[in-house]
């Protein structure tokens, strides 16, 4: 195709790439590596993310934005911006939050620039296909507003995700779902207001919960005591915080796959 309006009317502001470029045939010879190069860069990205590396995070989103800006894709050029901003700021929830965004916008970009060339390059896929959960819930119980969106986005295309700010809105939420076999785990906090996770665990106990519902601890309390007292009960694991996608993933994985072998 190759056809300059094309890229106009799908937003891409051609006009300032050329002040770079200077011609449209050297636009489209580097292009093509635009092609070649952002596919595996998205991989690693995604791979800083889900281990938390907002360091290098912020370097690969950097040059991501760069790219884009090159080439005249505008509008992923402002979202690699603001998760460049982000992730110096060591915001880990801003960056999971909104990294569907990014992707979303960067595979547009690449349809865009395959189109426009009239050719087909082989993208590789960033993110695994979810696997189809949905008859499976988890609790995630936290008084943080910010833990239970960041563990709520992670499993959002793949398990129900129940959540509660303290051990009350826990329980009653457990007592409703005690005969719904799709309540596969819980997430507790310990140090939370009004009813506190050992609350939790004391009802766990005496109504002998534990192999029907495992749990596992998700605390910002590291103190020896505190999990010495929390593994004094049945519980699958203790994650500390601050955590990662990829502890979360983990530790929810090891607390189904606990039920499982009951």
């Amino acid at each position: 195709m190759k056809d300059k309006s094309f890229l106009v009317n799908h937003g891409v502001n051609i006009e300032k790439s050329l002040e770079l470029f200077g011609d449209i045939e050297t636009y489209n010879d580097t292009l093509h590596d635009f092609l070649a190069d952002v596919p595996e860069k998205i991989k690693k990205i995604q791979a800083y993310k889900e281990t938390s590396d907002m360091a290098n995070y912020a370097i690969l989103v950097h040059s991501l934005k760069s790219d884009a800006r090159y080439f005249g894709f505008e509008q992923l050029a402002e979202l690699a911006y603001q998760h460049e901003l982000q992730s110096k700021a060591n915001d880990m929830y801003y960056v999971t939050e909104h990294f569907p965004e990014l992707l979303k916008a960067t595979e547009e970009a690449i349809r865009i620039a395959q189109e426009y060339l009239g050719e087909k390059v082989s993208v590789p896929q960033t993110e695994e296909a979810p696997k189809e959960v949905k008859d499976m819930t988890i609790l995630v119980v936290d008084d943080s507003n910010i833990v239970r969106n960041f563990i709520q986005k992670i499993f959002n295309d793949t398990y129900e995700v129940l959540v509660a700010n303290d051990g009350k809105e826990a329980l009653s939420i457990v007592q409703e779902n005690l005969n719904n076999h799709k309540l596969v785990g819980m997430l507790l906090d310990l140090n939370m207001p009004n009813v506190d996770g050992f609350a939790v665990l004391d009802y766990f106990k005496e109504n002998n919960l534990f192999l029907k519902i495992p749990v596992s601890i998700i605390t910002g309390e590291g103190s020896k005591e505190m999990i010495e007292r929390a593994f004094q009960y049945p519980i699958v694991d203790v994650l500390n915080k601050p955590f990662n996608e990829r502890d979360v993933k983990r530790i929810v994985e090891r607390t189904i796959v606990f039920r499982d072998l009951i």
